[in-house]
């Protein structure tokens, strides 16, 4: 009540001062708006008035009133170069925060219409391994190829166990070929079984990302 009373004060005093300095000018038509009172709060919790911008409220928001008491616009903090910066960064992460939660919106969108239900995702995991399990098979099935030609290789070399040196180029070059392929294999398998692994933790992931998004869209469907 006091701060509304000192408020009507200064707005009299101040309507009284330009009063009197254009007791006898009325404005003219289409002349601009007469200049209003502008007030804010300062950082002591005072509520300051004048008719021009405050420089005790530089950095806090400053409203500028019309005569019959309304808010005509609100003058915004004028802040350092640093602050500014501060805010402008702000703003920034808030906006990438803002537009990642849109994209992940749009992505647990994606998945639920992928996957509308745990059969469908249990199915799709059940293909993507079926794949490489067929992969793996065939790798396995030369190995064993692989294997028996080996015998057959050791069963020639045999013939040249006391002089290795005697045996063919070509007998000795087939066993290499048979060993670095034998490797490939080898590797070939490794990197299927790794890969059956992360299709399984990708799975996995999505499953947990799945559960809340099921059970809403149960829970809605149910209302």
């Amino acid at each position: 009540m006091a701060r509304t009373r000192a408020f009507i004060a200064s707005w009299a005093l101040l309507l009284a001062a330009a009063g009197t300095a254009h007791a006898q000018k009325a404005p003219a038509p289409g002349a601009p708006p007469a200049a209003g009172i502008y007030t804010c709060t300062d950082a002591r919790g005072r509520t300051i008035t004048a008719d021009r911008p405050i420089a005790d409220c530089n950095d806090r928001e400053q409203r500028e009133l019309g005569p019959s008491g309304t808010v005509r616009r609100k003058i915004e903090p004028t802040y350092t170069a640093r602050e500014q910066a501060e805010r402008d960064e702000a703003a920034r992460q808030a906006a990438l925060a803002a537009s990642r939660q849109v994209e992940e919106r749009r992505r647990e969108r994606a998945l639920l219409m992928r996957y509308p239900n745990p059969a469908a995702h249990d199915r799709e995991r059940a293909e993507a391994l079926i794949q490489i399990d067929a992969v793996i098979q065939a790798a396995q099935k030369r190995l064993g190829e692989l294997s028996d030609e080996r015998k057959s290789i050791d069963d020639e070399l045999e013939f040249y166990k006391k002089d290795p040196t005697k045996a063919p180029d070509s007998l000795r070059r087939k066993a290499d070929d048979n060993v670095k392929s034998a490797a490939v294999q080898n590797h070939f398998i490794s990197d299927q079984m790794e890969e059956k692994r992360r299709v399984n933790d990708r799975f996995d992931e999505e499953r947990a990302r799945l559960r809340p998004l099921w059970a809403t869209a149960t829970g809605s469907a149910a209302r």
